[in-house]
């Protein structure tokens, strides 16, 4: 992969918006192409290795960056955004747990969201990946919605801390008592946006893309792309 260490070509470094039209033209370039590596395979998250290399390596012949590291947590630090690789099947992934709040207001990065189905030919002994969609999600539209939608109905009837407290206790977010005073108090001072994911607690935070999925091909929305429109 060419990155900005490779000073052989001068490269125009990687914006938010050339990454979108790399997603656009990925798609097309990788959908039922044959890959003998993935013949076979059902581990998801192999799948999701592939295309992410994949990915990497077609963005980096024709951009400078820096690609994420087990440090940043996501894909494309610069830019704030990671890239999930889920399948039509069960289009839902894990990311890293940092704290109650991203629930409530947003994990802290955008969302590119690849979704697959892959098929097995036996006779070319080869599996092929076809893309249903590439979604972009903004940071902000991150959060969880049953959490987001509930809070914002509280504020709404004019609720107060209490109510508030008694929503986040019924929600079962990690959080002890002091840290649910503290995120009341944010939320009355700060109030979320309306977010689309659904995000279970868990040790690591899983997503689930079915409600952004519907949106982007069906709902146009502030903040959910359908990025093959």
């Amino acid at each position: 992969m060419k990155s900005k260490n490779q000073s052989d070509v001068q490269m125009p470094n990687l914006t938010l918006g050339q990454l979108k039209a790399a997603a656009r033209d990925f798609i097309p370039a990788i959908t039922s192409k044959p890959i003998a590596d993935l013949y076979g395979v059902t581990d998801g998250k192999a799948v999701g290795t592939y295309v992410e290399h994949e990915f990497h390596r077609f963005l980096g012949e024709m951009h400078s960056y820096s690609p994420g590291s087990s440090a940043s947590g996501i894909d494309f630090p610069e830019l704030g955004v990671d890239l999930k690789v889920t399948s039509v099947r069960q289009p839902q992934s894990s990311c890293p747990f940092r704290e109650a709040s991203q629930k409530v207001y947003d994990l802290g990065y955008h969302l590119i969201v690849f979704v697959y189905d892959k098929l097995d030919d036996a006779t070319a002994r080869a599996a092929k990946l076809l893309f249903q969609h590439a979604i972009f999600v903004q940071r902000e539209r991150t959060g969880d919605y049953q959490t987001t939608r509930g809070l914002s109905e509280i504020l709404r009837r004019n609720g107060n801390k209490d109510d508030i407290l008694a929503f986040l206790e019924e929600r079962n977010l990690p959080l002890d008592e002091i840290g649910r005073e503290k995120l009341a108090e944010r939320i009355l001072e700060e109030p979320p946006t309306l977010g689309y994911l659904t995000i279970s607690n868990a040790l690591q935070w899983r997503l689930q893309y079915g409600r952004v999925i519907g949106i982007a091909t069906t709902e146009p929305t502030e903040g959910v792309e359908n990025l093959l429109d």
